[in-house]
Order: structure tokens, then C-alpha cells, then sequence
């Protein structure tokens, strides 16, 4: 599997694709950072960060998009230009057809490190090693797309099974219920 981990943001949005499976190695596919300009209005830098998923999209080919899950923080101008950053980027992914998963900072946390509380040194130094790297993706918004597209490998598939489980479990129920 292929995932493309996006760290959303207005002025850095983290970019990394990961291959792997449950169980095997991952590896490093590509890492980098969309970046805009402050000095631009936001709907030109929504532009810009449209054309860049869409050309990492069409570049990796992923075979799904893993993308942060907003939460609010104290500084709610930081939370709408992150938030606007995310629906771009899952506009994006749906346009083409894309699974989407959404992932919150602290489950990505545990997911790469073991705790939900790990600070961004201790997620890069996890993904580092998972990666096999040489050195850690810099800037943070790098590494923190790669823990995203990593945790979406070790935990996505399997809430996917889950969730479609519950929904043929509904389906039959629903079924039944009819059938009365």
C-alpha cells in the first residue's frame, strides 16, 4: 500500500508518501513541504496548495490519503488556515476517487511512538528509524506527513475492515428488521 500523509497548513503543509504493509518494512517514497506566502491572499494560497497535492497525487500515485484531523487550539486563525488546508487537500484526493482517512495528532503520536503525548522530536526520531533514514525530515510538518502515512498503514486497513464490518452488521440487522 501507498499513502500519501498530509500534514495540513497554510504556510507549510507537510507532504510524504510511504509504501508498506502490516508486518513488513516501510519505506520512504518521497518527503517534502508545500509552502505559500503569507503575502498572498488565502484563497490564492489554497490555490497553491490545490496544485501541489495534485501534482504529488499525480506524481505517487498513492492508494490513499491520510490526512491530520484539525483540533482546536488557543489561536483560531492557525485552526481556520489549517482546516481550510485540510478540506483543499481532501477535495483534492475525493475529486479522483481517493480513500481519505482522517487521523488525530495524538493517535498518529501513539501510533509511531507508543504514547499520545510524545512531542515532534520524539515523533521524527521514530520515524527516522521506522524509515530507516539517515536523518530526520526537517521541517516538522515533513516528518509529522510521514507519521501520518505510517499510521494510516499500521491502523487504516484495519479500521477500515472494522468499520465495513459494522456496516454489513447494520445492513443485516436492518434486514432483519424488515423481514419481521
Amino acid at each position: 500500500m501507498r499513502v500519501l500523509g498530509i500534514d495540513p497548513g497554510l504556510t507549510r503543509c507537510g507532504m510524504g508518501v510511504v509504501e508498506g504493509s502490516v508486518g513488513r518494512p516501510l519505506a520512504l517514497v518521497d518527503v517534502g513541504v508545500l509552502r505559500t506566502s503569507s503575502d498572498l491572499e488565502v484563497p490564492q494560497r489554497l490555490v497553491t496548495i490545490e496544485r501541489g497535492v495534485e501534482a504529488w497525487i499525480e506524481e505517487h500515485r498513492p492508494d490513499a490519503v491520510a490526512v491530520e484531523r484539525v483540533f482546536a487550539r488557543s489561536d483560531v486563525s492557525t485552526v481556520m488556515g489549517t482546516a481550510q488546508a485540510a478540506g483543499v487537500a481532501m477535495v483534492v484526493a475525493a475529486r479522483i476517487g481517493l480513500p481519505i482517512a482522517m487521523h488525530t495528532p495524538s493517535e498518529v503520536k501513539a501510533a509511531v511512538s507508543g504514547s499520545g503525548r510524545a512531542t515532534k522530536q520524539q515523533v521524527g526520531a521514530m520515524v527516522t528509524r521506522i524509515l530507516r533514514l539517515d536523518a530526520t525530515p526537517k521541517p516538522a510538518d515533513a516528518a509529522d506527513a510521514l507519521a501520518l502515512a505510517i499510521t494510516h498503514i499500521w491502523r487504516g486497513g484495519a479500521q477500515a475492515r472494522i468499520e465495513q464490518a459494522a456496516a454489513r452488521q447494520r445492513a443485516a440487522l436492518a434486514t432483519a428488521r424488515r423481514a419481521r
